[in-house]
């Protein structure tokens, strides 16, 4: 008999702790609900107005010699275009998209700075360099993406860029 007791017990327990918990998570609820539903009452005109708004008919029905104003006609706006951008200048586009290669040599990229890393290809004139940053360059030191991976740039953002790099190199 004292088994069954302990079971009975133990099972007591548990439920109580159950329904105490029910009970805390209820009040909780409760309290909440109070709290949050207090920015909308039913007898507030902004309710009823939102309400008669959601469930208004689509439209009506006239019959035969009734009368009604016909609405104004509404006039969209145009659109603006969005405005552009203005245009990198060479020392920001490096920071924005040619640091991260060209400030460490990640690569094979060259070191901002480094003459003796920048002197051969120099050598090979800017016109070259800037058609490499632009259309991309794989060569026997490493690799230069397209645009530096900025797809996004101008053609003339990458060109100040190079120029930049050239001057900040010799």
């Amino acid at each position: 008999m004292s088994r069954d007791q302990k079971f009975f017990d133990m099972y007591s327990l548990v439920i109580g702790v159950l329904a105490a918990i029910a009970l805390g998570i209820f009040v909780l609820v409760m309290k909440v609900s109070d709290l949050t539903q207090g920015v909308y009452t039913r007898d507030t005109h902004e309710y009823q107005a939102a309400v008669a708004e959601r469930i208004r008919p689509v439209g009506r029905v006239y019959l035969p010699g009734e009368e009604h104003e016909a609405e104004a006609p509404v006039v969209a706006a145009a659109e603006e275009p969005e405005p552009v951008a203005a245009a990198m200048s060479g020392p920001q586009v490096y920071n924005s998209a040619c640091l991260a290669c060209h400030g460490a040599g990640i690569g094979g990229a060259p070191i901002l700075g480094d003459a003796g890393q920048w002197a051969p290809r120099i050598e090979q004139g800017i016109d070259v360099l800037t058609q490499h940053a632009i259309q991309g360059y794989t060569g026997s030191v490493g690799y230069m993406p397209p645009k530096g991976g900025r797809m996004d740039l101008s053609d003339d953002e990458i060109a100040g860029a190079v120029d930049y790099m050239v001057a900040e190199s010799q």
